[in-house]
């Protein structure tokens, strides 16, 4: 960061931190000090497990080996809730809980943002104020809707061709506009998943099916593990969340002319599973070691949205609601379940990592 870079990160709202190449603090904004109950002066040049900082502050998962990540990988880590010890003045410790969100700043340092979690019970009655006023506006933008698209179809029955393009156009758009908030209503649902054994291959051939009725030109091919055990999951939701991944595939290799006749012949999207028992959740350890991957042939994500694909509204497509992917990412959070993109050039591949069945799930839902 510039020097008025650095003094627009320390004026965010938020509590906001800069770590050096050996990840030791570098600068706490004032919001940081006033959440961690830590000075400037007292954290700068400590890594935050010094042995310094025991009796100030207490973080799990420990913070190191997530700034290794960025600091040697150069990758965005964001976890969503980790637990904060936040020592005070009677020498015992305040518990909060707060999502962390750590990027490589230029200079080979990292930025932080802490993101406290809201009191219990307060985020609920948001989500639950933000759901009616959703359901609200819906009910109010699609009545009226409906009667623009039924009066423009009304109108082009007796119009010539060029006004009865016109009218077509009232009508493609009214109907976009249906779907769009269609989408918003889904993004915005924070009931919790119905989680259940299953088999994700029978999940994936739902997704699979349902993607090949679009009469895409794009060609889809499925490289399976037998072998998997079963998966704890909400089938409904994976399957959303499976075809949004694949859908995204499919326009990507439509906005890079794949198809049929292209002389490089038509894109492809693989489908693929497979058993990797190493990867495990950050907050708790669960096991996360059933992998869903999408991966195309197509021309990469745009570097400008690389760290951002997953954020509502940030689409790579003109026109594009950027909602689909934000919903994959929404329902891998629901789940406690990994999500992981790695693109470049002539290959994107997206990783769903789930949890197997058997246990009492241990992850609680956003609501």
């Amino acid at each position: 960061m510039s020097g008025a870079a650095d003094a627009e990160w320390m004026a965010l709202p938020l509590p906001a931190l800069l770590f050096d190449k050996q990840g030791r603090f570098a600068a706490l904004n004032d919001a940081a000090q006033a959440w961690l109950n830590l000075s400037d002066r007292s954290a700068v040049g400590h890594a935050p497990d010094d042995p310094r900082l025991a009796n100030r502050l207490r973080i799990d998962p420990a913070l190191p080996q997530l700034l290794q990540a960025v600091l040697t990988g150069e990758e965005n880590v964001s976890r969503p809730a980790l637990r904060w010890e936040i020592g005070d003045r009677a020498g015992g410790f305040d518990v909060r809980m707060a999502a962390l969100h750590l990027g490589p700043a230029p200079d080979g340092r990292v930025s932080a943002l802490i993101v406290p979690a809201a009191p219990v019970g307060e985020h609920r009655r948001a989500a639950r104020s933000a759901i009616g006023m959703a359901d609200m506006l819906a009910h109010e933008i699609k009545n009226p809707l409906a009667g623009i698209r039924g009066a423009a179809q009304l109108l082009a029955e007796g119009l010539g061709s060029e006004d009865r393009e016109l009218a077509d156009l009232i009508v493609a758009e009214s109907r976009r506009i249906v779907a769009l908030l269609d989408q918003v209503e889904r993004f915005g649902d924070t009931s919790a998943p119905k989680l259940q054994a299953i088999n994700i291959h029978d999940v994936l051939d739902r997704a699979r099916r349902s993607f090949e009725l679009t009469g895409t030109h794009a060609r889809l091919v499925t490289d399976y593990d037998p072998s998997l055990p079963l998966a704890l999951a909400d089938p409904d939701l994976i399957v959303q969340a499976v075809l949004n991944l694949i859908r995204n595939a499919a326009e990507a290799l439509a906005r890079d002319g794949r198809g049929w006749g292209d002389p490089r012949g038509p894109g492809t999207i693989r489908l693929r599973t497979h058993y990797d028992g190493a990867l495990r959740r950050a907050e708790d350890d669960t096991p996360l070691p059933l992998q869903v991957e999408i991966e195309d042939d197509g021309p990469g994500v745009p570097d400008a949205i690389a760290d951002q694909v997953f954020d509502p509204f940030i689409s790579g497509r003109e026109n594009g609601t950027g909602l689909g992917l934000a919903l994959v990412s929404k329902i891998a959070a629901d789940h406690g379940a990994g999500l992981r993109l790695d693109s470049r050039p002539g290959r994107t591949l997206i990783r769903l990592s789930l949890p197997l069945a058997g246990k009492e799930p241990t992850w609680t839902a956003r609501s």
